[in-house]
């Protein structure tokens, strides 16, 4: 049984040239995991979901949704508020799981970012290329990473900063689209096609459930990676100032936030457009439901905006997974499950090398515009969703054990600085849910190359550990 006291494992104790910086504030831990789940799936893909579902069915979907994504952020608040380390995940799985999934946990968090970070990069130069035709998308694409990797590689205060203020664009522009949305809805403000307010009769115009109960569970997948990148704080825990205070602080407020913005996003498109329509050609920014709302209410340049906040949206999500990823390899390297030179920090105490191979690991996303791009982007995606599936049930075991061991220890949960209410509920309910999202891609055929891709992963990382560190861990031990 690993120890419950809490250990701290910055940098300084590994032999590193100089510890990882607490310089984060629950601002920046808020607008991280805000910054980490707002992303291209609200602003393209919530009008897939809607004409999937139908209205309500989208609303209780997106509903549901937050409430998982709440008992996985209880869990790793309790986790990361005890243990507040970068490189969370593996750790706790490493403690309370075992060591040989700790260290699958630690890889596949870093391929969950580092699987779509040259997409990111790639779509935003497609996106910046609509503006100016004549550059090149190889240019953009060079240009966006390079300037990810400065604020990166620079210190952890301007990562910090640089995606507060990267999230900020996406939350104004969220909080003005629900905003004018419900004036138009009431009837304050003009909105095409209508006379007189739309009120909420669009939500039940052509049933409850149009296209039945099904559809509800079959885009749980969608709206649970909507909510991925919540967990982010748990990343950042280990680089906060008093953790103990600003991380159940950020989770609360992000949590709530995010369910405010979606599930209102959600009402405010099924309410003044035909859910029929609210997917159609959602891949493109034109046919976005933000883009047909904002043009129905009058707003110039509707189409730049969204343009603009999505490519926004696409860099700050790179910018969290860089940092995210970094920190999973600069964790594998302090526990000696990679070489020294993965921990080298800078001065300004950044991974450097952790990042640098990071980067690299993005060529496959880049090269995914030049070669069958939307079978490689659709396969990464599901290499995505099904890991951060994988984590957040990992993420809820970890921490029903951790409770049970502090139970066993004589202590109660009154003793712990910040405990997940409702114990043992919880972990399971939000265990359970991710068990069954993660089951149902196996019956999606767009994600069962990813599937498998990912099971022949988790299989490598096991084999690997019991090969080169199981003996090593156990001598330690």
């Amino acid at each position: 049984m690993q120890s419950l006291n809490y250990r701290n494992n910055d940098a300084s104790q590994h032999g590193s040239s100089a510890p990882l910086k607490r310089a984060m504030s629950t601002r920046h831990l808020v607008m991280i995991s805000l910054g980490g789940a707002i992303g291209t799936g609200l602003f393209l893909g919530s009008g897939d979901v809607i004409s999937q579902a139908g209205p309500i069915g989208a609303i209780i979907s997106y509903f549901l949704g937050g409430l998982i994504a709440y008992t996985v952020m209880l869990c790793l608040g309790e986790l990361a508020v005890h243990v507040p380390e970068s490189g969370s995940f593996g750790e706790y799985a490493r403690r309370y799981i075992g060591p040989g999934t700790g260290y699958m946990i630690t890889w596949l968090y870093w391929l969950t970012w580092t699987a779509t970070l040259g997409t990111e990069f790639t779509a935003a130069a497609l996106l910046v290329q609509e503006w100016f035709p004549s550059t090149s998308v190889w240019a953009w694409t060079l240009f966006f990473g390079a300037l990810v990797f400065f604020l990166n590689i620079s210190s952890t205060r301007l990562f910090a900063e640089s995606e507060f203020w990267l999230a900020l664009v996406k939350v104004i522009t969220i909080i003005c689209f629900i905003g004018l949305g419900l004036l138009a809805i009431f009837g304050f403000i003009p909105y095409h096609g209508h006379e007189t307010a739309p009120l909420f009769s669009n939500l039940t115009a052509h049933g409850w459930f149009p296209n039945g109960l099904f559809p509800i569970f079959a885009t749980m997948l969608i709206v649970n990676f909507a909510f991925s990148g919540t967990e982010l704080i748990g990343v950042a825990a280990g680089e906060a100032e008093n953790p103990a205070q600003t991380v159940p602080k950020a989770i609360n407020a992000a949590i709530w936030r995010l369910l405010i913005f979606f599930v209102g996003t959600i009402v405010v498109i099924s309410s003044l457009l035909p859910f029929q329509l609210a997917g159609l050609s959602a891949n493109e920014v034109s046919n976005s439901p933000f883009v047909t709302v904002f043009n129905y209410i009058g707003i110039p340049y509707a189409e730049d905006i969204i343009r603009f906040v999505i490519i926004t949206a696409l860099l700050s999500a790179a910018n969290s997974g860089l940092f995210a990823a970094s920190r999973m390899m600069w964790s594998l390297s302090a526990k000696n499950q990679l070489p020294k030179i993965f921990s080298k920090l800078t001065p300004s105490g950044t991974p450097i090398v952790a990042i640098t191979v990071t980067m690299f690991g993005a060529i496959p996303g880049l090269l995914s515009e030049q070669f069958a791009p939307e079978t490689i982007f659709k396969n990464l995606l599901g290499v995505a969703a099904f890991t951060m599936v994988v984590v957040w049930i990992a993420i809820c075991i970890s921490q029903f054990n951790f409770r049970r061991q502090w139970y066993k220890s004589g202590k109660t949960a009154k003793d712990l600085r910040f405990a997940a209410p409702l114990f043992p509920l919880t972990p399971i309910v939000g265990g359970l849910f991710c068990l069954v999202t993660c089951i149902s891609m196996v019956f999606d055929p767009s994600m069962q190359v990813g599937f498998i891709c990912c099971i022949v992963f988790i299989l490598l990382c096991y084999a690997s550990y019991f090969i080169f560190y199981r003996k090593k861990d156990l001598v330690q031990s």
